[in-house]
């Protein structure tokens, strides 16, 4: 402990009677003993060492004596001071216990009523990778497959396999390639791909000549 109550009429009530060097020797006693919270050395000329009155041995012989107990094997006890070393132990058992329900409760609610386990399996198939649960189509490079894999990730749409096929569907509509319709997905930040949107751009190409305006062909 590094504070404990000092109740001044108590004290005065029962040192009246001390010398000004035994009050002292007293005092740092009780010190040294809320400090490590536990009794005194049995060897007196030890405790007045560690008191800092090593040439006060007499008066420290008579404080002892008079407010400690001489436990055998055991030291220099001091009753209150055990009850008071207790009651903050107590009291900092009690905050500890406290503060862990209070941030269980706050994990508890901000999980969505849902407390983390040692189980660290996904809950449903769904938290399994994409790359695992789709297999990448013979016409599309691994680079291009990895990199559409995380497009859709980053707008937070991960790749299904119904989306793959729809994707296909559309693509077969069209003369180009998978391939070249998960790049283009990606360059133009689109979230699927859909035949019609390459029909009106190439319609819109064929009626616009780069550089010189706009022309009828």
């Amino acid at each position: 402990m590094h504070y404990f109550s000092f109740h001044i009429s108590d004290y005065m009530s029962h040192t009246a009677h001390l010398t000004p060097i035994e009050d002292i020797a007293y005092i740092r006693c009780m010190m040294i003993y809320y400090l490590h919270e536990k009794p005194l050395l049995e060897d007196i000329g030890e405790v007045a060492r560690e008191i800092r009155m090593p040439d006060n041995i007499p008066e420290v012989t008579y404080v002892l004596n008079k407010y400690f107990t001489h436990d055998v094997g055991k030291g220099w006890t001091l009753a209150r001071a055990d009850e008071e070393i207790q009651k903050y132990k107590n009291k900092l058992a009690a905050s500890s216990r406290g503060g862990k329900s209070a941030a269980l409760v706050n994990r508890k609610s901000t999980s969505g009523g849902q407390l983390p386990t040692n189980n660290h399996k996904p809950i449903t198939n769904n938290h399994k990778p994409i790359k695992d649960t789709l297999k990448r189509p013979n016409n599309v490079t691994k680079k291009t497959w990895e990199d559409f894999l995380i497009h859709r990730k980053n707008l937070k749409k991960p790749l299904t396999e119904t989306a793959l096929k729809g994707i296909k569907k559309e693509v077969s509509k069209t003369s180009i390639s998978l391939e070249d319709a998960l790049v283009m997905v990606q360059a133009r930040g689109w979230q699927s791909f859909k035949s019609d949107w390459i029909e009106k751009e190439q319609k819109s190409f064929a009626t616009t000549n780069y550089g010189e305006g706009v022309q009828k062909i």
